[in-house]
Formats: C-alpha cells, structure tokens, sequence
C-alpha cells in the first residue's frame, strides 16, 4: 500500500524517470564477461530472417551451433543440412514443433548464446528465458512493445548478468556510420536535432496469405503510435550519446488517416478473405516527437502502408553542419553560426572516403559481399562476436533495447490522447549521467582467425 501511494504521489508531481529494484545487480553500461574463445549459439526461429542469420553467424571463426530451433520442424531441418554440408561446427541439437520448443535451447547447458529471430510479439519471453538460464541474448527488433517488457528485461538483464543485445543492423549501415564518425569527428558542432524513420511499402508482405500472417494477422493494425521505431532511431541516438550522456525524456505522437491498407487488401482480395475483414486503427503515416534530457529534439516517421519511396531518414544537425540521407547530403563549416549549404557531389563524395568509419574501411568489402541489407547485417554480427571473443563491452546495452523499444508503447498513448505529452522512464536509474558515448569501434580480423 505504501508503494502505491508513493507511485501516485510521483505520477502526480510528474514524469516518474526511475524505478526501484531490490533484484538489480548494478548497471550493465560497460558490463563485460571473460573473453570467450569459443561461442556456442542456440538459435531459435531460423524459418524466414533466421535463416540468414545461421549462415552469417557460422562464418565467424571460434563460433559453433549448438541449438537449432523452430515451430515448423521443415526450417530445422533445412539449416541442419547447410551447416552439415558446409562443414560447420556444433552439436546441431534440434528442438522444434511445439509452441514451447525454444525453452530447450535456453535450458540446453551447451548454449552460451541464444540468438531470437521469432515474430516480435515473443521476444520478451525468450529474452527472459535465455537469461534466466544463464544465457546471453542477440534478439532481433524490437526488444519489447511494452514499458512494463522493457523493465522486465532490464531487471532480469541486470540481474543475471547477462548481455542482452537489440540486433539494431541499421546502427552498422554504410551511411549511418559515416554520420556517427562526422558526429565523434566533431565536424557537425554541437549536435542539436535529428530525423529518422522507417518508410518502407510493404503492405503487400503484411497481407501476403504466409505462414506468419496466418498467426498474427488478427493483431495486424491493432497498434497506433509507431510500432517499429529501432531502425530509424538507433542510429540517431547513437549519434546523441542517448544512454551515455543524455537519454530520451519525453513525447508526442500521432498519426494520419488509414487509407492504403484497406484500399490493397479491397484491390487483391476477395469478399471473406481475412485480409478483408481487417480493420485497422493505425494511421498510415505516424509522426513522433523526442525531446531529450539535455535538450535535443528528434522527429520519427513511420509509414509501411503507403508507396512513399523507402527512407530511413537519417538527418542529424548541429551548430556547424548537417548530415542528410536518402539521398546523402552532407556539409559544415569551421564556424558555429557560419552559412552551410550542402557540399557539390564530387566534394560529398571525398567526405565519404575521408570519413568512411573504420569499421567499413577494415571489413566492409567482405560485408557487402556477404550480403545482408548491403553489409550491416554481417558487420552487426561482426561486432558482438568479435567483443565476446575479446571480453569487452557490447555496442548496445540493455538500455539501448529498452528505451528505443518503449516508444512502441509510448507513442501508442500518446496518439491515442491526441498528441498528449509522454515521459520515458529512465531506464539507467541515473547511470546515463556519467557515461561516455560510444566510441569509434573497429575489429582485428587475424586476431579473429579470418586470413
């Protein structure tokens, strides 16, 4: 009784930032674990995007697979014969066909890893099973829909320590790196405001007659707000130093009218099919308001209904210049306040090799030939295995899934209310205060074992 009258005496003077745990172990900012000369992987869903993911991760030397996982017992055995084929490592020990199949992986003892490529919807309860059975966690986006997930997450992460990573692929992007090097470079001042989104047409994938839409197609357009922010956000916050020196503190959202689903599903359907009966409440287009901590302003968009061509926006400004995507832009000055317009493409361009982020210059060519969203999903994977092989801090925190996955939820009640204000809670309990941002990351391929 006492906790509930001090929760709703802090609701009522205003943003309640922090949440007390007696289960906290301590943050896990620069949380780090003994080198890992071998990391075994338990992979769970490697049915559509998991699939991809098996191959790229059993390219890294000192990595086995130890589990594979999946409800439909066909995608297991598909990645079974690959990896038996290509002469990967690991035990290979198979669960699948049950609802419950990817508790055995987390409860396998010869899993240091688990790796979630799963419908959203069931990352939480696989994240808490993983570490609560001593495991690490790579899990795909976003982390959690729900504030109350996030926490969940956190205090378990906190915990148990054990990593828990969002695989943010967008924050390891060509462009996205460059901008953070301009960022750490100080080239673009002090920063001030950025812009990112996902604005990707794919109704067409959302309505398909698939296997996965087969399950989840009642919940399809039931979420206002925006319900996939990472893509877009990660990369912004990493250039703002969210979680190490700043973090996101409060919101507005709302949406448009909902027109181009209803109108696909109308066009390439008939009369009966599910996909005639949907409903939506979301909007087509979605746009939210970040103010940070110390000041900062993000704006989000999202837009996966509408032919709007793709863009992750990827703006970000500060007192000497701005840098732009789709199409890239760039330009700065020597002085804060001086005229900026953007550089000539031949000037752009000789920003972009300069600046190229060290990780791209030491391993982007094998990336993008490895393939996977032009190289990001290669260089992601690239990073963790190479920081668990070498005992050092993860590119994202626990923090990291937590905070950029409560705009899932944060964004929905503030659409609902009409653009009211909403507060992120502060996820660090404080840590942000004193944390440096993250630096300029690269890897040692020979030290990994590549020739």
């Amino acid at each position: 009784m006492g906790a509930a009258w001090m929760g709703a005496a802090a609701m009522a003077a205003g943003c309640v930032s922090e949440r007390f745990s007696l289960a906290s172990g301590g943050p896990m900012l620069g949380f780090t674990v003994p080198p890992m000369g071998k990391i075994r992987v338990g992979f769970i869903g490697i049915g559509e995007r998991g699939t991809a993911a098996v191959r790229r991760v059993m390219l890294f030397p000192g990595v086995e697979a130890a589990a594979l996982c999946d409800l439909r017992p066909e995608a297991v055995d598909q990645a079974r014969q690959w990896l038996k084929e290509n002469k990967k490592p690991g035990a290979m020990r198979e669960y699948k066909g049950k609802d419950d199949s990817w508790k055995g992986v987390c409860d396998d003892p010869e899993v240091d890893v688990v790796y979630i490529a799963t419908p959203a919807d069931l990352h939480v309860r696989m994240e808490l099973g993983a570490m609560n059975a001593g495991k690490h966690v790579m899990c795909e986006v976003p982390g959690a829909h729900t504030v109350d997930e996030c926490w969940q997450v956190v205090e378990t992460c906190e915990r148990t320590r054990r990593h828990c990573m969002m695989l943010e692929n967008c924050c390891y992007g060509e462009t996205e790196m460059l901008a953070f090097n301009l960022c750490r470079q100080g080239l673009l001042g002090e920063l001030t405001h950025g812009e990112c989104g996902y604005i990707h047409n794919l109704v067409w994938r959302r309505l398909e007659d698939s296997f996965r839409n087969r399950l989840h197609h009642k919940t399809l357009g039931t979420r206002m707000g925006n319900p996939y922010p990472t893509h877009g956000l990660g990369p912004v916050c990493q250039y703002m130093g969210v979680n190490r020196g700043d973090r996101l503190d409060y919101l507005v959202s709302m949406s448009s009218n909902q027109a181009a689903m209803v109108a696909y599903a109308r066009e390439n359907f008939p009369e009966g099919s599910w996909q005639r009966q949907i409903k939506p409440e979301s909007g087509d287009m979605n746009t939210t308001l970040i103010k940070t901590a110390v000041g900062r302003t993000i704006m989000m968009q999202y837009d996966c209904s509408t032919p709007r061509p793709y863009s992750r926006l990827n703006l970000i400004q500060g007192s000497k210049g701005i840098f732009a995507d789709y199409p890239y832009r760039v330009g700065f000055t020597p002085k804060s306040g001086a005229h900026c317009e953007f550089f000539p493409e031949k000037k752009a361009d000789e920003i972009r090799t300069r600046y190229q982020h060290p990780l791209w210059k030491t391993a982007g060519e094998v990336a993008k030939k490895v393939g996977g969203h032009g190289g990001m999903d290669f260089l992601m994977d690239l990073r963790w295995v190479y920081c668990l092989q070498n005992g050092l801090p993860l590119d994202m925190s626990v923090y990291d899934l937590a905070s950029w996955s409560a705009v899932c939820e944060l964004s929905e009640k503030s659409d609902r209310a009409r653009g009211r204000t909403v507060c992120f809670p502060d996820f660090t309990r404080g840590a942000w205060k004193t944390e440096e941002p993250l630096g300029i990351v690269d890897v040692d391929l020979g030290k990994m074992g590549f020739n």
